[in-house]
């Protein structure tokens, strides 16, 4: 496929991550999107309409096809109907039912890419654009993984590059639900996760085996965002001081760093308007969100905390998979800079 051909991409399941994707693609000058699923009409639908994203059912059955015409919406068939028209497909439907969904993508002849909430072991590969872009050249499918582990190589993958070692201990402070979810909890607990390791550490293992990271984590009655307690071991001779980690981490991609006591940003609650206030769609916050004043240097340990906007960091990151699964886009920073300066023109408009 020449670099100067336009990339057709269907997204099977337009939701919460689904409707986001679906935006950041068609931000982009070498994409297009040929079409939504939804599993029925729902107020999803409309929002299609009014992007102008074709509607096709996510199942191949003339009963539920017909009922989209039946609630006044423009149904193009089903998935099979979508598939035939795609290059590549950006699966956002709820977690657990990928094997089968990956089966008829596979059939279907189309490239693929799933959520963190399929495991490594059912795509085979996963995907940061920071970590390894270059792997995922061109191969037939793969997995952006969750928010969380997103969040996690943004910052370390930077520190793994410069010291060429890292061991890392980190506690997610989760969120207990999406701000639309009204069917999750904790609602006046905190719960922890009892599974050690989490698997958010592990996860980072799938897309950087070299960093020797473990995790626990907690579940907390708030829907913004969630917060990483993170506790690096550096190797000897590493050569950083606290103030060069967080220069680091400005100059890297997709990472904010701000002092807390002087922006008066030191809750995700603040995080979040500060999102609000620069004028980003759905009051998304792409980035990672490191709070200065909370870095510290000691010896070979680095602390810090980062905020995880749980709906919005894998975005930008679909879309950078869909270069390099297309092949279109070999340098994973000429694509960040890509996806991220459309999106902002997207948002300004």
């Amino acid at each position: 496929m020449g670099n100067n051909m336009t990339i057709k991409v269907a997204i099977n399941g337009y939701g919460t991550i689904g409707k986001r994707v679906a935006d950041a693609v068609d931000a982009q000058t070498d994409m297009e999107i040929v079409g939504v699923t939804k599993t029925r009409p729902a107020f999803g639908c409309d929002l299609a309409v009014r992007k102008n994203f074709p509607i096709y059912c996510t199942y191949d059955d003339a009963g539920k096809i017909a009922a989209f015409a039946e609630a006044g919406y423009d149904c193009h068939g089903g998935l099979s109907d979508l598939l035939a028209v795609a290059d590549i497909v950006v699966d956002c439907s709820p977690g657990k039912v990928g094997a089968a969904n990956k089966e008829k993508y596979e059939a279907a002849g189309v490239k693929w890419i799933f959520q963190g909430g399929e495991k490594h072991a059912m795509t085979g590969n996963s995907y940061t654009s920071s970590a390894n872009h270059f792997e995922n050249l061109n191969c037939n499918g793969t997995r952006v993984v969750s928010c969380n582990t997103t969040g996690l190589s943004r910052t370390l993958v930077p520190l793994y590059s410069h010291c060429g070692q890292l061991k890392v201990e980190c506690t997610m402070i989760r969120r207990a639900a999406d701000p639309g979810d009204s069917n999750k909890g904790p609602i006046n607990a905190i719960k922890p996760v009892l599974h050690v390791p989490s698997h958010h550490g592990p996860d980072v293992m799938t897309v950087k085996p070299e960093i020797e990271i473990n995790s626990m984590a907690v579940a907390v009655p708030t829907t913004l965002m969630h917060c990483h307690s993170i506790v690096a071991t550096l190797p000897e001779g590493h050569g950083l001081t606290t103030e060069s980690v967080i220069e680091m981490w400005r100059e890297s991609p997709r990472v904010i760093v701000m002092n807390g006591a002087q922006t008066g940003i030191s809750t995700t609650a603040e995080v979040m308007e500060f999102a609000r206030d620069i004028g980003r769609k759905w009051g998304d916050l792409h980035e990672i969100f490191v709070w200065e004043d909370g870095v510290k240097l000691d010896g070979n340990t680095l602390y810090y905390f980062q905020a995880i906007h749980q709906e919005s960091d894998v975005i930008p990151e679909n879309v950078d998979a869909i270069r390099a699964l297309m092949g279109t886009e070999s340098d994973w920073k000429t694509s960040v800079a890509k996806t991220d300066a459309a999106i902002s023109l997207y948002n300004n408009l």
